[in-house]
């Protein structure tokens, strides 16, 4: 089985995996590839490993979960049981978790946290640890320490250490700085000087201190993070606020943590100014630069995962009833403008949470940039307590929101006989999710968590939901599930540009038994929260949850056999359509190719050249997209002169063609080899019949051509394409 691209590349003799040179890859970009599905209808869960790997003490929360570029592991324990421990920062030595053996060790349930002074267990490596709560740092204050703006008085010491990032500032990585996000209202960001002592095998602190957040008004419940692919730490506020009616409402249950914003500010916080994406620039100095995309919309982010094209980002939304987000920035690298999305998901005709998925389409909902939605959100910069009138709203209305939503949509949604208007976007990014559900996004997420994606494992993004209940279980709208109170993973597929289609289930927690007194199997996940993708495509699943008496980080891996598609393609027959006047002109033909034994749920895509013999044009090609059931035919006129030709199809599957065209496997070809004309073709030369007219003019002469090395090129035409998309690749490749 050959693949018709085989004879591009300098490699020779390739077969079932050959290269594609970036020329034919750039016509790919003409795909219109439908997305690989794979139904699951058994319901039976797929075979799976977890392992055990660390336990927390009592009450901690596992936070922080970050692998560097040397494999280094970072974690925390957040909050823990006070009387005995303190909140840590810390990393698992001697394991480089970017390589990591095929089996690892378990940790047993029975581990103790009396048995280790910080109460931090681990199966394998070591755990050191680096800071805890309330230790002095050397350029003043103490770790966890939030002081206010303007007289420096400490308005709390966090005990909520979050998202680790660390930058290194050496080209082996072995010095740096680490980043700690600190999850309070207000917020912190530490930043620790730390180096690898090859003596003690430890890292050493050199230095630290509570970074000043000043520039940016503070931050609001820093949470999980991520690291994006030009080494910039994005860190995540997690709004926790879903009514801004109610920000400057004092009687409100939540109001202190306004207050201690207001003391930390020094004038009452404007709401719009908080949860977003915080981006931290020249982060390998050590006084680094703090950017707020308010882009990327206004929610309660968990986190952020970038793709690869540096333009993809897909934001989760922690809370109850939340949506799903997507953003595509204008310009690669820079997420300070762009367009925002909400999902919009269909469910599989079935309720089991262990085993239903969604396909998923995206609702455009605006386009901005972080300076043009500064200036909305400047116009609520005077507002106060003393502005609060019950009943009223002194921020964005919901029927402000209606009124976008209509002019959106051109659409009357509350019956009044009108069609609202807006006089811009500020709605789609000041209250994203208010204005997600209005324009019919599915905002039934419950309760949504971290997102995580690894270019070196690039099939899937994960997804973690700690609970399956509420909106997702109450038989309404686009979700109804069967409730599962342990959580699931799930998995993201993704079409061409790093498009996600397609939610399925992957690690599914419990069983969970109601009257025990830790509900969810001890044995099994509850709770997930954090998530690392490793670079073997393993998962690292941190737990947030009292259905365990200890929260766990597991290392999971599918054990499922591989996906195989199959299928066989044909070529029917070329036929002559119409003989031309001019025998030396053009003939006009037809060609039909069939496709068979394809896989159910699977899509596939057929690539077809004709090419002449002897020569290095190819004459057509034609990619035959969205080929998903037996039998499917597809036929195509051509014009061509006289001579001998061979028409040849390759079938592929349609995900590994557009994921790795280079060594994107053939499932099956065929060969057709023709005449065009009324003569004969022997050994890849056409000749006709000499006829001689009144004139003695010649109708025909043989035809001859150069040598038949049969290899294949393109015509110019190709050629300018093939190079436009190869930018493009190229691009999204890197």
């Amino acid at each position: 089985m050959r693949n018709v691209f085989a004879h591009l590349f300098c490699e020779q003799n390739m077969r079932t995996k050959p290269a594609l040179i970036l020329l034919s890859i750039g016509l790919l970009l003409a795909l219109n590839i439908s997305p690989f599905v794979m139904a699951e209808e058994s319901g039976e869960k797929a075979q799976q490993s977890m392992t055990r790997i660390m336990m927390m003490p009592p009450e901690a929360e596992v936070t922080g979960m970050h692998v560097d570029a040397n494999g280094n592991f970072f974690v925390n324990a957040m909050h823990p049981d006070e009387d005995n421990y303190k909140a840590t920062i810390g990393v698992i030595n001697g394991i480089d978790w970017n390589n990591l053996p095929e089996v690892v060790p378990e940790l047993d349930a029975s581990s103790k946290a009396e048995d280790i002074w910080h109460g931090i267990r681990t199966s394998y490596g070591d755990y050191q640890v680096i800071l805890q709560t309330g230790d002095a740092l050397s350029q003043g204050g103490v770790a966890g320490g939030i002081y206010s703006v303007d007289d420096d008085a400490q308005i709390l010491i966090s005990k909520k250490p979050d998202y680790n990032a660390f930058v290194p500032i050496n080209a082996d990585g072995t010095h740096g700085y680490l980043y700690t996000a600190w999850e309070d209202r207000p917020a912190g960001l530490s930043q620790m000087e730390i180096e690898w002592d090859v003596s003690t095998s430890e890292w050493s602190v050199l230095g630290g201190k509570m970074l000043n957040l000043s520039s940016i008004d503070g931050g609001w419940v820093f949470c999980f993070g991520s690291m994006s692919p030009w080494g910039s730490p994005l860190f995540s506020e997690e709004l926790y606020f879903d009514n801004t009616q109610y920000w400057n409402d004092d009687s409100f249950r939540y109001h202190s943590d306004q207050t201690k914003l207001e003391n930390y500010l020094g004038h009452y916080p404007n709401p719009y100014d908080y949860g977003y994406i915080v981006e931290i620039e020249n982060a390998s100095t050590s006084e680094p630069d703090y950017m707020r995309h308010l882009a990327m919309g206004r929610f309660s982010h968990e986190n952020a995962a970038v793709m690869p094209d540096e333009k993809t980002v897909y934001l989760t939304d922690d809370g109850y009833d939340t949506v799903l987000f997507k953003f595509v920035a204008d310009t690669a690298g820079d997420l300070s403008a762009g367009t925002l999305y909400a999902a919009k998901v269909n469910q599989d005709a079935s309720r089991d949470s262990a085993t239903t998925g969604f396909d998923v389409e995206w609702i455009e909902m605006a386009s901005s940039s972080n300076s043009e939605i500064r200036t909305w959100i400047e116009e609520y910069d005077s507002i106060t307590t003393d502005d609060f009138i019950s009943g009223q709203n002194s921020y964005i209305s919901d029927e402000e929101i209606n009124d976008w939503a209509e002019d959106r949509l051109n659409k009357d949604l509350n019956g009044d006989g009108n069609v609202g208007y807006a006089l811009d976007d500020r709605v789609a990014f000041l209250e994203s999710r208010k204005a997600a559900a209005a324009i019919d996004g599915t905002d039934e997420w419950n309760k949504m968590e971290g997102v995580a994606f690894n270019e070196n494992a690039p099939e899937y993004l994960y997804l973690a939901m700690s609970r399956i209940e509420s909106a997702m279980t109450d038989g309404q709208d686009d979700i109804d599930l069967t409730q599962n109170s342990c959580g699931i993973v799930y998995r993201m597929t993704m079409s061409e540009q790093w498009n996600v289609n397609r939610i399925e289930p992957a690690i599914v927690g419990g069983p969970y038994t109601s009257s025990a007194q830790y509900e969810c199997d001890v044995n099994n996940l509850a709770g997930p929260d954090n998530l690392l993708v490793l670079d073997d495509g393993r998962v690292l699943v941190g737990e947030d949850t009292n259905k365990h008496e200890s929260n766990m980080v597991w290392l999971w891996e599918d054990l499922s056999e591989p996906f195989k598609p199959s299928g066989t393609i044909s070529v029917d027959y070329v036929n002559l359509i119409t003989t031309p006047i001019d025998k030396n002109s053009t003939w006009d033909y037809s060609f039909r190719t069939e496709v068979n034994d394809l896989e159910v749920g699977a899509s596939y895509t057929a690539v077809i050249i004709i090419k002449e013999f002897g020569f290095e044009d190819w004459k057509g090609v034609w990619w035959w997209n969205n080929i998903e059931t037996d039998g499917q035919q597809y036929d195509h006129a051509f014009s061509l002169p006289r001579g001998c030709y061979s028409i040849s199809t390759s079938l592929y599957e349609s995900q590994d063609l557009s994921s790795d065209a280079k060594n994107a496997t053939i499932l099956s070809d065929a060969t057709f080899e023709f005449v065009i004309g009324m003569g004969t073709c022997t050994d890849g030369i056409y000749s006709e019949e000499i006829i001689q007219n009144n004139e003695n003019e010649d109708t025909n002469a043989d035809i001859e051509d150069g040598d038949d090395e049969n290899i294949p090129g393109f015509g110019i035409m190709l050629c300018l394409m093939g190079i436009v998309g190869a930018s493009f690749i190229v691009t999204r490749k890197n």
